[in-house]
């Protein structure tokens, strides 16, 4: 297919919808459903597009998604948030399903982001249990403070439902569990994930899960990946301060705290967070640091299929 007659897709998801535009100008809508995601691949094979864009929407788009992949249509699912700030960038305000398929579209033309294999079914499913794991989390954290202030009479059942909250929450943490160990493949992963001090079964989970890029990258990009790499902040004679953002939030989260674990217990990114603290740097600066000296361990550790040794993290910075 040449550049010329090249044809990119943008498809707006909604619960019932899906809103597709083509950037030869064509226009039309599915229902979100089986008939409709069935009608929605015929229509692209014939279109044979260089490229599918679709939004992350809470999981509405895994089944087109997966449909679009398993015919061997190139597709890819991007943030919202980039989207929208291209949209801006074009002078774009107005948002409707409409426009924000002819959006899509464009973005996939102008930004062509690298379409990748979807995760299959297995990985997906853990996925959506530690996602379900931080939501049993919030609810609890948010029942029991809500316990503290309650009238007595309402106190029996906000105790109630946090102990029903804490069942679902073991019961999920058991299935994740079980999960793990009946893949070989990522048994082995938790096996040299976790033997690194510092690194405890949510974050060894959450990077099987939802980082399987993980050993693959280098660690430039595994870093920008997850949100951890420094960004510049540079205009002529101005040296800003570097900040980190974006990324993957769920696996910043808890690398967060496996890094705060780690800088007292792992002898060497405690030596690290030390020297930075002595060199003057606020407390967060050098946590941060921290979280992406682990990932580049982690990451090297995976690549070399090699457990935590502390020569080998030294030398693996």
């Amino acid at each position: 297919m040449s550049a010329v007659s090249a044809v990119f897709a943008g498809i707006d998801v909604s619960k019932a919808r899906l809103d597709v535009a083509l950037s030869s100008g064509e226009q039309w809508s599915e229902t979100n459903d089986d008939k409709g995601i069935h009608a929605l691949t015929r229509r692209l094979r014939d279109a044979d597009p260089a490229l599918i864009v679709l939004e992350a929407t809470g999981g509405f788009e895994n089944a087109t998604a997966a449909a679009l992949s398993h015919a061997a249509l190139p597709v890819v699912i991007v943030n919202p948030r980039q989207v929208r700030d291209f949209a801006r960038s074009t002078g774009q305000l107005a948002k409707t399903d409409r426009i924000d398929a002819r959006i899509l579209a464009l973005f996939a033309e102008r930004v062509r982001p690298a379409a990748k294999p979807l995760p299959d079914e297995a990985a997906q499913e853990l996925d959506a249990l530690l996602t379900r794991r931080r939501q049993l989390l919030e609810m609890i954290v948010a029942e029991r403070n809500r316990f503290s202030s309650a009238a007595v009479s309402l106190r029996k059942g906000i105790r109630e439902h946090i102990r029903y909250l804490e069942r679902q929450l073991k019961g999920v943490d058991t299935e994740i569990e079980e999960r793990i160990r009946n893949s070989p493949i990522w048994r082995a992963k938790e096996d040299l994930l976790r033997s690194v001090p510092g690194v405890g079964p949510v974050l060894s989970r959450t990077l099987i899960a939802e980082l399987p890029e993980l050993g693959a990258l280098t660690d430039k990009q595994i870093s920008a990946l997850v949100g951890v790499a420094p960004l510049a902040r540079d205009s002529g004679k101005m040296r800003g301060r570097r900040l980190v953002w974006g990324g993957r939030g769920p696996v910043r989260a808890v690398l967060y705290m496996a890094a705060l674990v780690a800088s007292r217990n792992n002898p060497v990114i405690r030596a690290f967070y030390l020297r930075l603290r002595a060199a003057g740097k606020p407390p967060k600066v050098a946590l941060t640091a921290c979280m992406r000296k682990l990932l580049v361990i982690l990451n090297a550790m995976l690549r070399a299929n090699t457990a935590w040794n502390p020569t080998f993290a030294q030398d693996s910075c």
